[in-house]
């Protein structure tokens, strides 16, 4: 297995200078399984949100990348530019199929058949990712000035990502429309 895949699974909480903030553990005091009086200390971790759980996972994938990048690179020397090597590394474990525009299923959502096609990290997952990590630079005691994952570049390719494979799948990823509050009803004139 590859070591970013196994960091993944694994709960490294320090990247650098930067660490994880993990939510305290909870002490409790149980009886003894013996039923005498006297206690023991009990820890137990509260749960955290999915979100935050894939974040922390995120987080530490990154930093195991960091670690593995020839030479090692430290957070605080960590640009868009690297981001962007990660995110391509990442494509090689992508299950969406994206066609070449030479492929006969250019532009369709349902192929028909198989084709030879690469597969790479879905548009909404890469964008999710950077959410993600660039929330967790911020926990982590980074400024969001010089927050890699918010850099312009970064940006750009989500956004080539986003509309290489609109057009390679034939999906459209249009922006959820916000719906408005309807207007409030017209004052009623005072009596007279």
């Amino acid at each position: 297995m590859d070591p970013i895949t196994q960091e993944m699974l694994s709960s490294s909480s320090e990247i650098n200078s930067f660490t994880i903030n993990t939510t305290p553990l909870i002490s409790t005091a149980m009886g003894s399984p013996s039923g005498s009086s006297s206690s023991a200390a009990v820890t137990s971790p509260t749960t955290l949100s999915r979100y935050e759980n894939q974040k922390r996972r995120d987080w530490n994938t990154f930093g195991q990348y960091l670690r593995n990048h020839r030479p090692p690179l430290s957070l605080s020397r960590c640009s868009g530019a690297h981001v962007l090597e990660f995110l391509r590394y990442l494509d090689q474990f992508g299950k969406t199929k994206v066609h070449a525009q030479l492929c006969p299923f250019f532009g369709h959502p349902n192929p028909p058949a198989p084709c030879p096609c690469p597969l790479r990290q879905a548009w909404g997952s890469l964008d999710a990712l950077i959410g993600r990590l660039r929330a967790a630079y911020e926990e982590n005691g980074g400024q969001p000035e010089t927050n890699p994952f918010g850099a312009r570049a970064v940006r750009l390719y989500l956004r080539e990502v986003r509309d290489s494979q609109s057009k390679a799948r034939g999906i459209s990823y249009e922006k959820k429309k916000r719906k408005r509050p309807p207007p409030p009803p017209p004052a009623l004139p005072p009596p007279s």
